[in-house]
C-alpha cells in the first residue's frame, strides 16, 4: 500500500565522492562495486572527485540542477551535510532541495546508509553488504521523503541537519576518535573507551517541545522524566507528486576538476564540457524566502509555556538524533523513520558509571538499550528544542561537524527533503 516517487529513466546522476573519507578507499569502493551495477542499470552519472572542505557545499550552490535527476554521496555523512547546507543556501532553494539525494556508504560512521537499509526492511548489514544494498536502492530509483531539522547557533549562523546534534559524550567520542580514522568504523569503539576512562560532565539547561504535547498548569514549568518506551515499526516512505520541480535555467559558467564517466565507453574525461549552465555564486541570504521556524523564539528570548524544561543540570551527554542509526552499529531509535517528523531527544545526565554507560551503547548494537532501565537515560520524541550550555569547555556537532559553543536550538521541518530510498 505504498507508493512511491520514481526517478526518471534515464536518471542523470551526480555522484560526489571525498576520496580521503573513512579509510581513505571510497574512490576504490565505487569503482570495485558500484560502477558496475550503475553500468548494468543503465544509470548514467558524473563522478565529481571533492578536493577540500566545503568543495560539494559550493558546487551544489552554484550549479544548474536542471542537469541532473539525483545527487548522490559517496563518503561519509560529513559531505551530504555539506550538499544539503549548500542547496539551502541557494535563492531557489525551494526547488533546489527537491532534487533527490542517495548515499552510498564510503565513511566511518556510515549513519543514513545504514538507517536507509533498516528503513528497506532489509536484514542488517555492514561494510561492504551495506554499500551494495544503498547501491541496489540507487539502481532501483525509488525516492521518498527526507525531513530536515532547522539549527540555529547563537552567532546567528543557520544550518540545516539531517541526522544529529550532539553535546557531550557522543560529540567529543565522535571528534576525538579523528586521530583513528585509518583503522574505519572502530575508531569509535577505540574513542569510546578512552573518553570513558576519563569520563567529563557538563553543566547546562535544556528545554524541548514534546511531540505530544500535555496540557499544563499556567506558568508552571514540570522537570522532564522518562516516559515508557513503545518502539514503533518502520514503514516506507510515503508518497509524493511524481514528478520532478521544474528549475529556472541559470546564467553559463564552467565547472573544473570534475571527472565525467562515461558508462557506455568505460572511459574517464574531464568534465567541465558536461557540468554547464553554472548558476554565478549567491549569499543565499534572503530571510523572507527562508523556511521559517515557527516553533523557535529568539535565542535571547524564554522558551515558551508549552515547552517542557530540565532544570540545569549536570549532564554526560545531551543527543537529538532523526534518523534510526548513529552509526552503521549503534541502532539508536529502532522506531525511527525518515519522514516520521520527530527529533529523538536522548540526555544521560550526571551520576551514571563507567560500566552502565559502555553497556548502554553495547546494548545500542541491538537496539536494547531503552530496555535496559537506566534511571539516567531519558527518551524524549520533540519538535523543537534549546541547549544552553554552562560548562565553559565543551563540543557541539550538527551531523558530526563542529558548530560553534554556545546556546543553541533546533526545530523539525517534516518531508522538505527527498530521498532515493528503498
Amino acid at each position: 500500500g505504498v507508493t512511491y516517487t520514481e526517478l526518471r529513466r534515464p536518471c542523470r546522476t551526480m555522484i560526489l565522492v571525498n576520496p580521503h573519507s573513512g579509510r581513505g578507499q571510497a574512490l576504490q569502493l565505487f569503482t570495485g562495486h558500484i560502477r558496475a551495477m550503475l553500468t548494468e542499470a543503465s544509470v548514467p552519472y558524473t563522478l565529481v572527485i571533492t578536493e577540500h572542505q566545503n568543495h560539494a557545499r559550493e558546487l551544489v550552490r552554484n550549479a544548474d540542477l536542471t542537469q541532473w535527476d539525483a545527487l548522490v554521496i559517496m563518503s561519509g555523512d560529513g559531505l551530504l551535510f555539506e550538499v544539503i547546507n549548500g542547496l539551502m543556501e541557494r535563492e531557489d532553494w525551494q526547488q533546489a532541495i527537491q532534487t533527490p539525494l542517495g548515499m552510498l556508504p564510503g565513511g566511518s560512521g556510515n549513519a543514513l546508509a545504514a538507517s536507509i537499509h533498516h528503513y528497506s526492511q532489509s536484514p542488517p548489514a555492514w561494510n561492504e553488504e551495506l554499500l551494495l544494498s544503498c547501491g541496489f536502492m540507487l539502481c532501483k530509483g525509488l525516492v521518498g521523503p527526507l525531513d530536515l531539522v532547522s539549527v540555529h547557533l547563537a552567532s546567528s549562523q543557520r544550518l540545516f541537519s539531517f541526522l544529529s546534534l550532539a553535546w557531550g559524550f557522543v560529540a567529543d567520542v565522535d571528534i576525538e576518535s579523528e586521530k583513528y580514522r585509518h583503522v574505519g568504523a572502530i575508531r569509535f569503539l577505540m574513542g569510546t573507551l578512552v573518553r570513558l576512562a576519563s569520563l567529563r560532565v557538563y553543566q547546562g539547561r535544556l528545554a524541548y517541545l514534546p511531540a505530544k504535547e500535555v496540557p499544563k498548569p499556567p506558568n508552571e514549568r514540570v522537570k522532564a522524566t522518562r516516559p515508557p518506551f513503545t518502539p514503533q515499526q518502520p514503514s516506507l516512505c510515503s508518497s509524493l507528486p511524481c514528478h520532478l520541480v521544474p528549475r529556472a535555467s541559470p546564467k553559463q559558467s564552467s565547472l573544473k576538476n570534475c571527472v565525467d564517466t562515461n558508462l557506455n565507453q568505460n572511459s574517464i574525461t574531464n568534465s567541465s564540457s558536461v557540468i554547464t549552465n553554472i548558476r554565478p555564486g549567491t549569499q543565499g541570504n534572503n530571510k523572507t524566502a527562508s523556511p521559517t521556524d515557527s516553533l523557535l523564539p529568539s535565542l535571547d528570548q524564554p522558551v515558551p509555556e508549552n515547552w517542557t524544561v530540565v532544570n540545569e543540570e549536570d549532564f554526560v551527554l545531551v543527543l537529538a538524533i532523526y534518523q534510526s542509526h548513529l552509526a552503521e552499529d549503534l541502532w539508536t531509535v529502532p522506531g525511527a523513520m525518515a519522514d516520521d517528523g520527530l527529533i529523538h531527544l536522548f540526555y544521560v545526565t550526571a551520576g551514571i558509571s563507567r560500566p552502565a554507560l559502555l553497556r548502554l551503547f553495547l546494548a545500542m548494537e541491538r537496539g536494547s538499550h531503552l530496555a535496559c532501565g537506566c534511571p539516567h537515560l531519558v527518551y524524549e520524541k520533540v519538535r523543537a528544542l534549546r541547549l544552553e550550555p554552562v560548562s565553559q569547555q565543551g563540543m557541539i556537532t550538527v551531523d558530526g561537524e563542529v558548530v560553534e559553543y554556545g546556546p543553541i536550538q533546533a526545530q523539525v521541518h517534516p518531508r522538505m527533503a527527498r530521498l532515493i530510498c528503498g
